[in-house]
């Protein structure tokens, strides 16, 4: 099936939305016809892709901290959205090390608050919760970690994830049978893409030192992580809610229970590459030098992480559209076009949404037919 209609004129909650991924998925979803409303701390970067795209004056824009449950109520029960998609987060590693207390609140608190405000809903909501692929309890294997592998982490970002999805499971199990509430989690590889401006990112950090004229700190060459451009999970996490919409109370048990679970959206295999590899990508597209800043006393991140996306594929017809050199290609360009032309970051963004489809439906993937 083909989401291009669902969302129009639906009410969608983006939590998160003035963040990197949410703000991408905002423009998609306006893009889509949607009634966009945000629900989120102010921006947490400066520069922020929320800013340069303007969304401010484009959806309904709502400041709340989702640490606080009420107002978190308050806010869904007002909207009585069609769909929700959660993003709102803490979302870096190292940042996690040094506040994991902020970390555990926003990231399994933040998703209770969430899913007690849907609890009290009496229409039908289909709900999409993000969490990571780091979510899994990383033994560092080489093969992909699949939906029904443990959860786990090692720092508290990761287990705040974990933890989160476990939150996720318990209440479906608990509270949302024979409802017309849906629940289903999204778990994501690295992702990149313009705009992102968070600091301790690779990519993000690459384009800094690149704008200066200076070479790019490598602290971690040859950790392999799922890199995929920012609209892969995006369509997945769009593909997921559209399906869980059509569910109804004749839908055969089995099919409820398979949607309502979690899904991986990854890239290919040949996009498991090393962080020195993406840095030496982004240098064919903007001239520049990197250098080793490895230092074995850095906080520990895992060297090996990729998902399977079998499921994804034979349940929701989705798989990637960009290999790893059109992701990092279209990367690239977003930030060197904007970084002369800031003005141009709105129309940018849709041209790349545009493109990104335009590739999908060119390959026969389900979701843009």
């Amino acid at each position: 099936m083909s989401f291009s209609n669902v969302y129009k004129g639906k009410k969608v909650l983006v939590t998160g939305h003035t963040g990197f991924k949410g703000s991408w998925l905002c423009e998609w979803l306006l893009k889509l016809g949607a009634q966009v409303y945000g629900l989120a701390l102010t921006p947490p970067t400066k520069p922020a892709l929320f800013e340069q795209l303007n969304l401010s004056t484009r959806i309904n824009h709502r400041v709340v901290d989702v640490r606080d449950q009420q107002a978190v109520q308050s806010c869904v029960a007002d909207i009585k959205p069609d769909f929700i998609f959660h993003l709102a987060a803490q979302p870096l590693v190292r940042l996690s090390y040094r506040e994991p207390v902020e970390t555990y609140a926003t990231n399994v608190m933040g998703t209770v608050h969430v899913l007690e405000a849907v609890r009290h809903l009496n229409t039908p909501c289909s709900v999409v919760l993000i969490t990571t692929d780091k979510c899994y309890e990383n033994r560092e294997w080489l093969h992909g970690y699949r939906e029904e592998d443990a959860m786990g982490g090692y720092d508290p970002y990761s287990s705040s994830k974990g933890a989160a999805e476990l939150v996720i499971a318990a209440y479906r199990r608990s509270f949302f049978h024979n409802t017309p509430i849906r629940i289903a989690s999204a778990r994501a590889g690295n992702v990149i893409g313009g705009g992102d401006w968070a600091l301790d990112r690779i990519v993000p950090d690459s384009i800094r030192f690149l704008l200066q004229g200076e070479p790019i700190p490598v602290r971690n060459k040859t950790a392999t992580r799922p890199w995929q451009h920012v609209l892969e999970p995006l369509s997945g996490y769009l593909q997921l809610g559209a399906r869980l919409s059509l569910l109804t109370s004749i839908t055969p048990p089995t099919q409820v229970s398979t949607l309502c679970s979690g899904f991986n959206f990854g890239p290919n295999l040949t996009s498991n590459r090393n962080v020195a590899e993406l840095v030496q990508e982004i240098l064919k597209h903007w001239p520049g030098t990197w250098v080793d800043h490895s230092d074995p006393s850095q906080p520990h991140e895992a060297s090996l992480l990729n998902l399977a996306t079998d499921k994804a594929f034979h349940v929701l017809n989705w798989r990637p559209v960009w290999e790893f050199p059109e992701a990092v290609a279209n990367t690239v360009q977003w930030y060197r076009q904007t970084a002369t032309a800031p003005e141009k970051a709105v129309v940018l963004t849709q041209e790349q949404i545009d493109h990104y489809s335009c590739d999908a439906h060119n390959r026969g993937i389900q979701w843009c037919q």
